[in-house]
């Protein structure tokens, strides 16, 4: 028999009874029964409830040790009486009854609970992760994103994708992010960056006739953690060539939707997957529709514009007035059979739309044809008609209003969407809503500089090319870009590329790029290009964001092994840390501390 073990702790069913075993694992749970000693044993493939008799020569021993110690026991299978056996347990139906046992490694008392679930704070539990990641649901969150990352592969191979690894150490770009650099000890002064996405190297890659690409990449951003974005990230990086955007649409809908289906059911109840092909909106029709680029499509609720009704001579509302004399739009949300909701639903919502910023939240409720509410007497019955007829309204609905400028009145719009949706309870929770946004603004005016900036992946080929970069105004013109939404998160962009370097020299030159700087930055794309490089295009699924999507998580250090922080400190292994005067020295570095220092956000 092997030294440890002959069967794992998830593996024995009743028809082992009899069979003599040995199993090795940790001490999840010890409970004495009047002299009886009841141990479930769990290694990473389950938990075996094992059995020490009061008579028992190793009962003395065994009582000694605590909980998470590492053992191995010899025993044999027996079935659990009648009435005892625990359905929750694939092994349920047998216990070990042990001969022998062998204390492999003891454990110091726990800081916190492993078996039971406990309120820990965070920082306890990152600084002992390797104790954390004992517990079910962080071991099995771990296992799932292995599980993801093998199926995603296994589809990608399938459909003749190629698996790269492109360099860690590179040269900084302007991907949206502050970079992180590492200094160089063979050149002073300069520094490589840790990349925030492979974006050059699979182009690179295109250029250099491979085709189809893929990759598990990390990426690194210096950026203010919080619960949905950390330093260190990974993503499902692909690319091809002699490509249209909807064959990325189609490939990436049977890889990744695949993934879903596959695991559709991990938290117990099967959801249903968008069937392909996954629903396109484009970003203009997003905004409006939802408020957001990443809508989440299980809420059934849709805004809609509504500003001519409050243009009308004969609505006096002039509130909403002055607003759209200065430019403003009226956005509205129907929320259908309402009507016998409490004075207070619609009370909690306009304090709620207060604490957001907004004056309030003006509502209609329909009875019949005819309005009723704050705002209704404002809106004589033509225009009440016109409303309900816009807004498809119809009797015990209601409709709220968001009056402001158009983007501002987007957003308060959006947040409205999904806040009326949370108090009426409507969000179908059985799903995993997919789409697609596409037709992203190639530009966007920068609030702060008045200057126009990339609003997206600078690397995207304009709808139009070179003419539509000559035209008259920039803000207009639309790029192939698109984003893959799910369930609200945002989960990939990609775009198709820029593959002529006389477009991308126009299109850097309207966001204030230089020539110079054009070929200082991204000098090795450029000149790839001038040598054949064949049209293409890809994106990047964020694998962290589809774990947390899957296990229903909506922290994503709950879905990592080892993570910082939201401070990105590692308080398990003490990093971020100081470097020693000789380290400095190599890199020709002089700390200088006189500057005050900036604080993570948590």
């Amino acid at each position: 028999m092997h030294k440890y073990r002959s069967h794992t702790c998830g593996a024995l069913r009743a028809a082992d009874e009899g069979q003599v075993v040995k199993l090795s694992g940790w001490i999840a749970r010890m409970r004495d029964h009047g002299g009886i000693l009841f141990i479930d044993l769990r290694d990473t493939y389950g938990v075996t409830q094992c059995v020490v008799d009061q008579d028992s020569p190793a009962l003395s021993q065994i009582e000694q040790w605590r909980v998470e110690s590492v053992i191995t026991i010899n025993g044999k299978v027996k079935k659990r009486a009648e009435g005892t056996s625990n359905a929750k347990l694939p092994t349920g139906e047998i216990e070990v009854y042990i001969q022998s046992a062998e204390l492999q490694s003891g454990a110091e008392i726990v800081p916190f609970q492993i078996a039971e679930p406990d309120q820990t704070g965070e920082d306890i539990r990152l600084k002992y992760r390797f104790l954390d990641l004992r517990r079910d649901g962080m071991h099995s969150r771990v296992r799932l994103r292995n599980n993801m990352i093998a199926s995603i592969r296994r589809r990608m191979w399938d459909q003749g994708f190629q698996e790269f690894n492109t360099p860690i150490l590179a040269a900084s770009s302007p991907e949206g992010a502050r970079d992180y650099l590492v200094p160089s000890r063979l050149h002073p002064g300069k520094f490589y960056a840790l990349p925030q996405a492979p974006q050059q190297f699979k182009q690179l890659l295109m250029v250099s006739g491979f085709d189809r690409y893929f990759q598990i990449a990390p990426c690194f951003r210096d950026e203010d953690g919080r619960a949905d974005r950390l330093a260190e990230f990974y993503q499902l990086d692909m690319e091809m060539s002699f490509i249209e955007q909807s064959d990325i649409f189609t490939t990436m809908e049977a890889v990744v939707g695949g993934m879903f289906e596959e695991f559709s059911d991990w938290l117990g109840e099967k959801k249903t997957v968008t069937a392909a092909p996954w629903p396109h909106l484009t970003w203009d029709e997003a905004m409006l529709k939802y408020g957001v680029d990443k809508p989440d499509l299980r809420n059934p609720l849709v805004i809609c514009d509504v500003t001519e009704i409050f243009k009308r001579d004969d609505v006096t509302f002039n509130a909403f007035k002055s607003v759209i004399d200065a430019g403003g739009v009226v956005r509205a949300i129907r929320a259908p059979q309402v009507g016998d909701k409490p004075r207070s639903f619609f009370d909690k919502l306009n304090d709620w739309a207060r604490g957001e910023g907004a004056p309030g939240l003006g509502y209609v409720l329909v009875e019949g044809s005819e309005g009723k509410g704050p705002i209704a007497k404002f809106i004589p019955a033509e225009a009440q008609a016109e409303l309900n007829k816009l807004a498809g309204l119809e009797s015990g609905d209601a409709i709220f209003f968001v009056c402001d400028k158009p983007a501002k009145a987007a957003a308060m719009a959006g947040k409205a969407r999904i806040k009326i949706c949370e108090d009426m309870g409507i969000l179908d929770e059985t799903q995993f809503k997919f789409c697609w946004i596409v037709d992203f603004p190639m530009y966007e005016m920068n609030e702060k500089t008045g200057q126009i900036d990339f609003s997206h992946n600078p690397f995207s080929m304009p709808q139009g090319g070179l003419d539509a970069l000559n035209g008259p105004d920039p803000l207009q013109v639309k790029a192939f870009q698109y984003d893959c939404v799910c369930n609200g998160f945002e989960i990939a962009s990609g775009g198709i590329r820029n593959h002529r370097p006389d477009i991308m020299e126009k299109a850097f030159a309207i966001a204030g790029y230089s020539r110079e700087v054009l070929e200082k930055k991204f000098g090795g794309m450029l000149n790839a290009f001038q040598y054949g490089a064949p049209p293409h295009g890809g994106c990047a699924f964020g694998i962290d964001r589809m774990v947390m999507i899957l296990a229903n998580e909506p922290n994503l250090r709950e879905v990592y092994a080892f993570v910082m922080n939201g401070a990105y400190e590692d308080q398990m292994m003490g990093s971020p840390s100081e470097a020693s005067p000789e380290q400095l020295k190599d890199l020709h570095i002089k700390i200088d501390m006189g500057k005050p220092k900036i604080q993570a956000a948590s």
